[in-house]
């Protein structure tokens, strides 16, 4: 066997032993654990308040999309500080590449302002 496939073998050996590891420590907690349900337990927990009403409702998808809408300007602020810290290495052609990525995520949040996506009802 060549030792760049031993390499991965290892990999592949302490893998299963982790989850070995994992499924054990699991069925020890479930063998010890204290098991007794009742009704008061089995009810859902609202921060300390009796639940009201259906456990089922519709939410609205704006939310969802003004969360992604974070997610992406948060990844763009990943990708511009390593651009920031080496920017005389990169030079011009750096500035201008990052011109164009900036220039690509303000079109996206004119887009979604022009939706009605980032306003908060």
């Amino acid at each position: 066997m060549s030792d760049f496939l031993r390499d991965y073998l290892t990999v592949i050996w302490f893998g299963a032993a982790a989850l070995l590891l994992a499924a054990l420590l699991l069925a020890i907690s479930a063998a010890i654990r204290p098991n007794k349900p009742n009704y008061e337990k089995l009810l859902p927990y609202e921060s300390g308040v009796d639940p009201v009403g259906h456990g089922w409702s519709q939410s609205q998808i704006r939310y969802y999309v003004f969360a992604l809408l974070f997610v992406v300007f948060d990844v763009e602020a990943v990708f511009i500080f390593p651009w920031a810290t080496q920017l005389e290495r990169y030079g011009g052609f750096g500035l201008v590449e990052m011109g164009v990525f900036v220039f690509v995520l303000l079109l996206g949040l004119v887009y979604a302002w022009r939706k009605g996506v980032l306003r908060w009802v």
